[in-house]
């Protein structure tokens, strides 16, 4: 597996896991209706442009597997809600199922955290919707949860849990 930055070349790769791990992680949380519509050519558009117009101050990582077919992503840069300097938000990682419980997923949290590092930031922030089971992840490498608010998806109210890290030191982190 190799860990690099998106091209624009992944746009399709990445809504492909984008769309396929919404499918799978979200099933009996989201309405399946709301799933069942999700296509991967209603996400490319929008992956096309991020990719095509890229930020100075946001960063996609992809994961790749030995053939080159994108597997997982990570998307991430300043934190958007209260607007803090210092705060980087992770604001998606998705991977495929058959790339989970690998490490991989952690491997991809270690290669952020280096990047926003170097971008400045000295903590993080990442948005997690009750019932996700990357909860459990966040919280293993040490997400502490500090809010939560109500989102709307579909027309049904969810909780969204806010999970913090106020150091990006790796000793901190990944013990």
């Amino acid at each position: 597996m190799k860990i690099r930055q998106a091209t624009v070349a992944d746009a399709e790769g990445i809504a492909q896991v984008h769309v396929n791990s919404w499918k799978s992680t979200y099933k009996r949380i989201v309405s399946e209706d709301y799933l069942d519509a999700l296509t991967v050519e209603s996400r490319l558009e929008g992956w096309k442009w991020r990719l095509e117009n890229p930020s100075a101050d946001i960063e996609i990582l992809v994961l790749e597997d030995p053939v080159g077919r994108i597997v997982g992503f990570m998307n991430f840069g300043p934190e958007r809600e209260q607007k803090r300097n210092s705060e980087g938000e992770l604001y998606a990682v998705y991977l495929l199922q058959e790339a989970q419980g690998k490490g991989w997923g952690r491997q991809l949290f270690i290669q952020m955290l280096e990047v926003m590092k170097s971008m400045g930031y000295t903590s993080l922030l990442v948005w997690v919707l009750e019932g996700n089971p990357a909860i459990h992840f966040y919280k293993a490498l040490g997400g502490k949860r500090v809010r939560q608010k109500e989102i709307e998806i579909a027309g049904e109210l969810h909780q969204e849990l806010a999970l913090k890290w106020d150091s990006l030191n790796l000793k901190d982190i990944i013990s």
